[in-house]
């Protein structure tokens, strides 16, 4: 009697086992997810036999997309005894019961990531073929398989940037970092599908599905539909930004303290963007569907960030006479502070060296091949001003290094007043391997300020963007001006050997607070005036505060003052200054920066100086006693917190907190 053909009744797919093995334990234990690159067993249960080899011929099918094709790597056809032909993906025999089969599937470590179903073919001496469908499986990069484009080669890195779901994310101004804990989440429940889903509302997808998830093996592409979706300037996408400080209907970006609601939001509301979300919400989010993804990602804040939108490495600012920014004809900026985010991964399309850690920047500021994305680009190839690489290295450049220049605006005319080589590019910051302290990384991204390296990298990448661009007049000037140093608090001296003895301005400004800038008290500082000529000079200098909002934008000036200085040969004077409480109180943007500059013009001299300092109104600290502990079981902690109001008054506050006893 001849055998019957084989029957699968049913199929374990060990998820729980797989898991562990795959590092997704934490994301599901009853559904598949693996890491491409890796084997996993699954086993058959078959209804009326065993697996007999050399008779049976098991085929098995892996799909994903909505239109899989073995062309272009969305469909695969790969057998046990491998005579299907040559395909990537393997399948091997572990263990032939007598009525089970296990085996050991590995998809190749190139594979396309995403949401895939597992079929099998079963042909029996030469009976027609049966076909039954195994269940669904989630493939994600694998950054421990050294095969895969995001393998990282150690484990503690591998932890922090691939398994931690909280960190800091760095906010404040180089004067006054401070760590804002944030809760990723990559791994709590439905975020895998929703970051499956995000890839699939992406603009390229709905375009060209069949290419889209072919191409869903490249960590590049990946990470810029990532990037392009996690803001929703040109799709449907994760957020809204807003910094306009108007949240009336929706949510203050400073209050957002996870990933999680935000992603759970979006989804549940068909996809309908998020209100509202800044810098740091941005990098968090593509933080999240990185990491969950299996994309090594971390956090990076720059203080003193570039936002050069004419892409001629120049940070343009405008004055008036009084000192005042002229909002009106400020394109580019430099925000107090920048986040975005840094992906691991080789880098083929690129010339060696090139691979590693990459920017990455999901908030909305420029274009990028027409959508608004960043990235990757190179962090090595901006330390080396390798602008012309892909994808958008000079801006990112330009966010770390560019240089500032001030044009006094009058009569209709715009005069250069000094160039900044120093600004741009501070403290660049993130959370530190395992641990809660802070790592600066500046050094990743440029050589030292002031150093020759530096000078020479800067001038290597401007003449990387003149090659095949026509410069207009006004950017020709830019670009060609004599780099002056920088001193102490955004004072602009002009002591450069280069320039001509009647161009060198013989007076330096600086300002000096006299106490630290407390919120709630007047803001008390001086103006020094120093003459370095042999000769008298006259001086009337015009002085103005405003605040600034994060992206750098001042608000308009609440307080102005003129000062007419004498100087007599080598003498040094004081200018006192004083903003009260009451007139700055209502003027403060959220970030509490308020910004002075002096503008100062010689009688006899067409030459102005101009000096500017940021100064961050900081809050009293809070002092928490906390006494006790009483009789067990019905514990009584009394806490004593304590804080100084800004208006001059002290109180203290008591309160009993009991906590009950769980059983």
């Amino acid at each position: 009697m001849p055998l019957a053909g084989l029957e699968v009744a049913l199929t374990d797919l060990q998820s729980t086992w797989n898991n562990v093995r795959h590092h997704t334990d934490e994301i599901s234990s009853d559904r598949l997810l693996v890491r491409r690159g890796q084997a996993f067993n699954i086993t058959l249960y078959f209804r009326n036999r065993g697996f007999q080899p050399g008779l049976d011929n098991i085929i098995f099918v892996a799909e994903t997309g909505p239109l899989p094709d073995l062309s272009n790597g969305t469909r695969a056809l790969f057998s046990l005894t491998g005579r299907h032909g040559p395909s990537p993906w393997i399948a091997s025999l572990e263990t032939n019961g007598a009525s089970s089969l296990e085996v050991s599937l590995c998809a190749p470590p190139v594979a396309a990531v995403g949401r895939y179903l597992l079929k099998v073919h079963i042909d029996s001496f030469q009976r027609s073929v049966t076909a039954y469908q195994l269940g669904e499986f989630i493939l994600l990069f694998n950054p421990w398989c050294p095969e895969d484009s995001v393998y990282l080669d150690s484990e503690p890195q591998r932890q922090e940037y691939v398994v931690n779901d909280y960190g800091f994310i760095y906010q404040g101004n180089k004067n006054w970092i401070r760590p804002c804990p944030w809760n990723y989440g990559q791994f709590e429940e439905n975020i895998i599908d929703i970051c499956l889903e995000l890839l699939d509302k992406s603009l390229n997808f709905q375009t060209d599905p069949a290419t889209d998830c072919a191409l869903r093996g490249s960590p590049v592409y990946i990470s810029r539909v990532v990037c392009a979706m996690i803001n929703s300037n040109d799709d449907s996408g994760v957020l809204n930004g807003n910094w306009s400080e108007n949240y009336l209907d929706g949510v203050n970006p400073a209050e957002w303290t996870g990933s999680v609601a935000i992603l759970k939001q979006w989804h549940a509301t068909g996809c309908q963007p998020v209100r509202y979300g800044q810098c740091w919400v941005f990098a968090a989010i593509m933080c999240t569907v990185m990491r969950c993804l299996g994309i090594p990602t971390r956090v990076i804040t720059n203080f003193d960030s570039g936002h050069d939108t004419d892409g001629n490495l120049i940070i343009d600012e405008y004055y008036d006479s009084t000192g005042r920014i002229l909002e009106n004809k400020k394109k580019d900026s430099v925000w107090n502070f920048h986040v975005w985010n840094e992906c691991w991964m080789a880098r083929k399309d690129l010339p060696p060296g090139y691979g590693g850690w990459q920017v990455l920047d999901a908030t909305p500021q420029e274009t990028s091949n027409g959508l608004y994305c960043c990235g990757p680009a190179s962090v090595r190839a901006i330390k080396e001003g390798e602008v012309e690489l892909n994808y958008d290295t000079a801006f990112a450049f330009s966010m770390v290094n560019a240089d500032c220049m001030s044009w006094l605006v009058y009569g209709g005319k715009e005069q250069k007043i000094h160039r900044d080589t120093n600004t741009v590019g501070n403290f660049i910051s993130t959370k530190s391997i395992q641990s809660d302290e802070r790592d600066d990384i500046t050094e990743n991204y440029k050589y030292l300020e002031g150093s020759p390296q530096e000078r020479q990298v800067f001038l290597k990448a401007l003449q990387k963007l003149k090659a095949g661009r026509s410069e207009d007049p006004h950017q020709a000037d830019s670009q060609h001006s004599t780099p002056e140093p920088r001193s102490g608090d955004g004072l602009w001296s002009l002591h450069t050997p280069s320039l001509r003895p009647s161009d060198i301005v013989h007076v330096s400004l600086k300002f000096q607070l006299l106490d630290p800038p407390h919120m709630g008290q007047d803001i008390r500082f001086v103006l020094l005036a120093l003459n370095m000529s042999l000769q008298f000079k006259d001086l009337k200098v015009n002085l103005s505060a405003q605040s600034l909002l994060h992206d750098g934008s001042p608000l308009p000036p609440f307080w102005q003052d003129t000062a007419f200085i004498t100087l007599s040969p080598e003498e040094a004077k004081t200018h006192s200054c004083r903003i009260p409480y009451s007139q700055y109180s209502q003027y403060l943007s959220t970030d509490k920066l308020i910004r002075i500059s002096a503008l100062g013009e010689e009688k006899s001299s067409p030459e102005k100086i101009l000096v500017d300092k940021i100064i961050t109104l900081a809050y009293p600290g809070i002092i928490i006693n906390v006494s006790g502990p009483g009789a067990p079981g019905n514990l009584i902690l009394s806490t004593q917190i304590m804080h100084e109001n800004p208006l001059g008054l002290f109180y203290t506050w008591m309160k009993s907190l009991k906590q009950r006893k769980h059983h």
